[in-house]
């Protein structure tokens, strides 16, 4: 194939890729149908028929409320604990566990889509808004006549736009600010409570989410910032009993979801699903009995009775005497019975609970209604759907015809229905686009068959190397299928990565002469025990989440942490001075790289100060350096940084000669490697930075293998080995950095730095380039490594070496682009064949959405453009 004609096809079946991904990706997650319109009472009432207990409510959200935080014997919340008018329960959390699904689900009674995560990180987003969609927070505006206001995660002014009538809202991602977000919703308290002229009081409180995602749920300001959150709920609560326009009100602890042994949160784990759930009231105490507190869960997080989350809504709307929303899905919580007079009233809350979502059964399963109506509803027979309609049909038309039947056989009947229908439509699947799905497959086997045979050059020689990716590429498809090893790929890549580094050195301990520190086998087994201890770096996947590791380790010898920080800048910079030494014929640049690195672990030490301050404990002379970098904003810091490195990348263009010996081109890529991995490092996590000396070490090792006397250049297996081998060591770097496959691993921390606000597409970018810094470390890592192929080759003219490094680089992205590519169909494949599987959503979804990530940003963007791009230029 000529060269030209194969460009024009690699670069087609990259975008072929791309494509097929975002297509597939409008089927698999289509926005969700809802009945338009807002619920009336039914038989042409105006009011609730049932005399609603309140009239108005506080619904106080503490984002990331775990169950244990309040009801454990290790919590803070001892006025909560304490409170016989506190009725509590463990509320169940559907995944995706992240704020805007779960705020959709606690207003509208429905199952969010797994669309809404994606719309949960773009804040300048308006298109999930819910002003057209029945809520209580709608009913209560509209029909209550009532005014609403709002204070804290301003989600809630994006979903309820003009909703409020006062209101002052907060960003959830600035996420190393533990107090002032709190401040800011606590100072409107007083005057809020002396007021009468509400009906509802959103309070949606960050702070303890934040201090989550930093410390983990342990970490010493868990403590502190729960007892902040009781006193809150204390004020209220005496505001309630000593004002007479508040007798009447409700106040509702809980959480939007929990969190991971991490601090994390998006997943499915049971600590991320529990989330606490306390309704509170003076005038509780005269219709039911304490319960014991604190106290032990039934099992992992359980605590108390268990309920969905959307149960909220129906349960609002009898207390409050509203409608219950259209599209709720959620089922009276029975307690509150006791709340209402007789048993008539019962009955009545829960007839139109299930007429209610008897609507959404026909309209889901509206194929599966029936014609006749049986004698009793035991003759109800067919599929769940059919017999759910059934069932429906049966007691709707039995509540209006036979009202003599016993009031407690009526509850049970109706309730065991609204149980098992909740249960039904909730794992309902989605109303999928097939066709999108099914061309988004065909189109990706079409670009995978192209890239084989793009390949197939490299691939058909009978060897070691080709039958290890082939045998890699089938392996790693056929995962998908299973959620197990989704949940734990971390393992296939540290397993293939150890195999692999004992053929290198069964293959290098042959070429041995005699054993010696310099041999290449002696190298290979380095790389074999950096990468062994860089795997027990960060505990990852589910089964080992929280265990012990190396990251906890430091955490108690913060000396030995901040060695192998400094020493890990020291790396790159010595590098970069090495490099600087050439830029100018007359001046000495060697020192100019030194400025900027100390900037730079200046504002790791002021970062971590702000951050993670227990990892300075027992550090005590730098506190006057930390106190004189507080006056300085981390903003200005990071920018100093970033400053610094585009100087550094502009001196090396600009200043660096163009040499035509060979070693010029692989200096330059040293230089980018160097002014890269210093940009990485500023964007990783303090506990993670020593794992780049590691990596550092590794590629020089590996730049020792090829060396001339231990590898031939002329090797036609040498490139294929190690595009293979730095294939694995993107992946399992990635993996050791704490990285998974599931939402609650991406971390949010780095995403401002240098931002003084909001950027969706800096913020992005930065998001990525801090979650995929290993993958991208050794993108850069691997172009070092094939202009080591150049420099060895100084033997041909420059226009030749620069062919070849074009060339080789070229069968790299190749052999990147079949890898990936089959990794997106496989991800596919399985999300297809498996859409109806239990964890389609909490393992298959988030799986696809890193597949897509993959393929998009670290080899579309970073291996595109920063490797054939750069190679291209610089070549």
């Amino acid at each position: 194939m000529r060269p030209l004609l194969e460009n024009v096809f690699l670069v087609a079946v990259n975008i072929a890729v791309i494509f097929s991904l975002f297509l597939f990706g409008l089927g698999f997650f289509p926005h969700k149908a809802f009945i338009p319109g807002k619920a009336d009472w039914l038989d042409g009432e105006i009011t609730s028929p049932v005399k609603a207990p309140f009239t108005k409510v506080i619904f106080m959200v503490v984002d990331a409320l775990r169950s244990d935080f309040v009801y454990s014997k290790d919590s803070h919340f001892t006025f909560v604990q304490g409170q016989g008018s506190a009725i509590p329960f463990t509320g169940h959390a559907s995944s995706p566990t992240v704020t805007m699904p779960r705020v959709k689900a606690l207003t509208t009674g429905s199952v969010p889509t797994f669309l809404d995560l994606l719309l949960n990180f773009a804040e300048s987003d308006t298109s999930s808004t819910l002003a057209t969609q029945d809520s209580w927070l709608l009913q209560m505006k509209d029909r209550l006549n009532g005014s609403l206001v709002m204070y804290g995660d301003d989600t809630w002014l994006k979903l309820f736009p003009d909703f409020f009538q006062d209101a002052d809202g907060t960003s959830s991602f600035f996420v190393s600010d533990f107090t002032e977000v709190d401040n800011n919703v606590t100072r409107h308290l007083p005057q809020e409570l002396a007021r009468d002229d509400w009906s509802a009081m959103i309070l949606h409180y960050l702070g303890l989410d934040h201090i989550g995602h930093k410390t983990g749920p342990y970490g010493p300001l868990m403590g502190p910032k729960q007892k902040e959150m009781d006193d809150i709920v204390r004020n209220i609560y005496e505001a309630m009993e000593s004002k007479p326009h508040l007798h009447d009100c409700l106040l509702i602890l809980c959480g939007d979801h929990g969190m991971n042994e991490a601090g994390n949160h998006g997943g499915s784990s049971p600590g991320e699903t529990s989330t606490a759930l306390t309704f509170i009231a003076p005038k509780f105490q005269r219709h039911f009995r304490g319960v014991p507190s604190p106290t032990e869960p039934s099992k992992n997080y359980d605590y108390y009775d268990v309920f969905q989350q959307s149960d909220i809504v129906p349960t609002l709307a009898g207390l409050l005497g509203f409608p219950v929303p259209l599209n709720n899905l959620g089922v009276f919580l029975l307690g509150f019975l006791n709340m209402f007079p007789d048993d008539p009233a019962r009955v009545e809350l829960l007839r139109r609970n299930v007429g209610q979502i008897l609507e959404i059964a026909r309209g889901t399963f509206s194929s599966s209604i029936p014609r006749d109506l049986p004698a009793t509803f035991e003759d109800c027979k067919g599929s769940a759907e059919e017999i759910i309609l059934c069932e429906g049909v049966f007691f709707s038309k039995q509540f209006a015809f036979n009202p003599w039947m016993e009031f407690r056989k009526e509850k049970l009947y109706r309730i065991k229905w609204l149980w098992d229908a909740q249960k039904l439509l909730s794992r309902t699947a989605s109303n999928y686009g097939v066709g999108k799905m099914y061309a988004g497959i065909i189109m990706t086997s079409v670009a995978v068959a192209i890239a084989f045979a793009m390949t197939w050059p490299q691939l058909a020689s009978v060897s070691l190397p080709s039958i290890s990716f082939l045998a890699m590429l089938g392996a790693y498809g056929g995962m998908h299928f299973a959620s197990s090893y989704v949940e734990e790929e971390q393992q296939f890549w540290y397993w293939a990565l150890s195999g692999w580094m004992c053929y290198l050195f069964i293959q290098e301990r042959r070429k041995d002469s005699a054993p010696s520190f310099m041999s290449g086998s002696f190298a290979v087994a380095c790389i074999s025990f950096l990468f062994r201890v860089s795997r027990r770096w960060n505990q990852t996947g589910q089964k080992f989440a929280g265990a012990p590791d190396i990251a906890q380790f430091l955490t108690k010898h913060n000396i030995l942490l901040w060695f192998l920080v400094i020493a890990t800048y020291a790396v790159p910079s010595r590098q970069l001075c090495r490099m600087a030494a050439k830029w100018h014929p007359s001046i000495d640049l060697s020192l100019l790289p030194v400025p900027f690195t100390m900037a730079a672990v200046l504002f790791k030490l002021s970062f971590t100060d702000a951050d993670a301050p227990e990892l300075l404990e027992g550090l005590d002379f730098l506190d006057p350096l930390l106190d004189a970098l507080e006056q300085i904003s981390l903003v200005f810091q990071a920018r100093v940084v970033f400053f610094g490195l585009f100087i550094l990348l502009l001196s090396s263009v600009l200043l660096d000669p163009t040499h035509k010996h060979p070693k010029s081109t692989h200096d330059r890529f040293q230089t980018l490697h160097s002014l890269l991995t210093l940009f990485l490092l500023t964007q990783t996590s303090t506990l993670s930075i020593p794992l780049f000396l590691f990596n550092a070490l590794t590629l020089t090792l590996l730049l020792h293998l090829l060396a001339p006397s231990s590898n031939s250049p002329q090797s036609p297996t040498l490139p294929l080995r190690l595009t293979l081998t730095t294939l694995l060591l993107r992946h399992t770097t990635h993996f050791s950095l704490g990285a998974t496959n599931s939402i609650s691993s991406i971390s949010l921390s780095h995403a401002y730095n240098g931002l003084s606000s909001f950027s969706f597409p800096l913020v992005s970018f930065l998001t990525f380039l801090s979650n995929f810094s290993g993958a991208i470390f050794w993108i850069s890592g691997s172009l070092v490594l094939f202009s080591k192929l150049h420099h060895i080759n100084s033997s041909s003219s420059r226009r030749s070496r620069g062919l070849l490094l074009r060339q080789v680089v070229k069968e790299n992205f190749k052999l990147t682009t079949m890898f990936y590519g089959v990794s997106a169909l496989a991800v596919m494949c399985a999300c297809m064949a498996l859409r109806e599987h239990l964890f389609v959503w909490t393992v298959f979804a988030p799986k696809f959405l890193y597949s897509v990530a993959w393929g998009v940003g670290v080899h579309g963007l970073v291996d595109g453009v920063l490797g054939v791009g750069v190679v291209g230029w610089l070549g």
